[in-house]
């Protein structure tokens, strides 16, 4: 069954619900996800999301995004776990001023008389947020339901949380991610013509606009792995203003390893596997491409010593 995706709340009653922004979709978030679908599915009932277009902070603070995904692939990461519906909302003045338990009585009992609901030990919903896991248990039979918290989930005693994950990509140690969010960090673009420098060099690149609501890792030469048509490939990339050529705006450049196709126009995904260097500017492109052939080298090590 495919998700089906509401923006507007609309009558759905008995439900297994959870609610959270899930960001990242990340190791935490499933077994969230998880726990929701298989109460669903034991009981004989539909599974749901209620989340939001945008985090609530950036109404509540008027935050610029730095998300982990972007809502298409945060929601189909959220349909692979098995989800029958995803109510994703705006996060408006009128949800943003609901007391906790008005939200719960006019927002979830009202629209969905859920028969479940899941959250992770650490949301909060309501005005000044009043709405969390002991308000969610203090109404379980006021209003029929039954509330399950899920506890936090660690990886090597870390706890696995959007906002680390998030620290984790600014700060560069890309190779730890995998652990949290369960897969690489990326970003998907399509691929845009550039000025050809990196074929003169020997070093043609995929070039990609970072997309602008998607948090940044620190500039400089990654490991990365990269997916066009369902197939993946090794290469490395750049992510900076390429101060060597005078460039302006942040552009991702991927040379891919060993091929050798047309892939103007295309929808790629680059994961970032590691950081090799920081981004350098040097003082002519024959130094440049000097340092081209040292970071291959380091990137194909890095790749053959992981076994990836």
């Amino acid at each position: 069954m495919t998700m089906k995706i509401y923006n507007d709340l609309n009558k759905n009653p008995y439900l297994s619900i959870c609610l959270g922004f899930f960001d990242g979709v990340h190791q935490g978030h499933k077994v969230v996800l998880k726990n929701t679908v298989n109460l669903a599915r034991q009981n004989g009932l539909n599974s749901a999301v209620v989340t939001f277009k945008e985090h609530p902070l950036c109404y509540l603070q008027n935050r610029t995004p730095q998300y982990i995904l972007s809502l298409e692939d945060r929601l189909s990461l959220i349909e692979q776990q098995g989800i029958d519906f995803a109510y994703v909302l705006d996060f408006d003045e009128n949800i943003a001023d609901a007391l906790a338990y008005d939200y719960l009585k006019d927002f979830l009992v009202k629209y969905f008389s859920p028969k479940f609901i899941t959250t992770g030990f650490n949301h909060y919903f309501g005005a000044n947020k009043q709405g969390d896991a002991i308000f969610l248990r203090a109404y379980q039979e006021d209003f029929g339901y039954k509330f399950f918290e899920i506890p936090p989930i660690t990886f090597n005693n870390t706890l696995i949380s959007s906002s680390k994950i998030r620290q984790l990509v600014q700060d560069g140690f890309t190779e730890d991610i995998p652990n949290l969010l369960g897969s690489h960090f990326y970003i998907k673009g399509r691929v845009i013509t550039g000025d050809r420098i990196g074929r003169t060099l020997s070093y043609p690149t995929a070039n990609i606009h970072y997309p602008e609501n998607i948090i940044k890792p620190q500039k400089g030469v990654y490991a990365v792995l990269v997916e066009i048509d369902g197939k993946e490939y090794k290469g490395m990339a750049n992510l900076g203003r390429r101060p060597t050529v005078n460039g302006k705006n942040l552009l991702l450049e991927t040379h891919i390893f060993d091929f050798n196709e047309n892939i103007y126009d295309k929808d790629i995904k680059v994961y970032f596997c590691k950081k090799i260097r920081n981004e350098t500017k040097f003082g002519s492109l024959p130094e440049l491409k000097s340092q081209l052939v040292k970071d291959e080298i380091a990137v194909r090590e890095y790749f053959n010593r992981n076994k990836i």
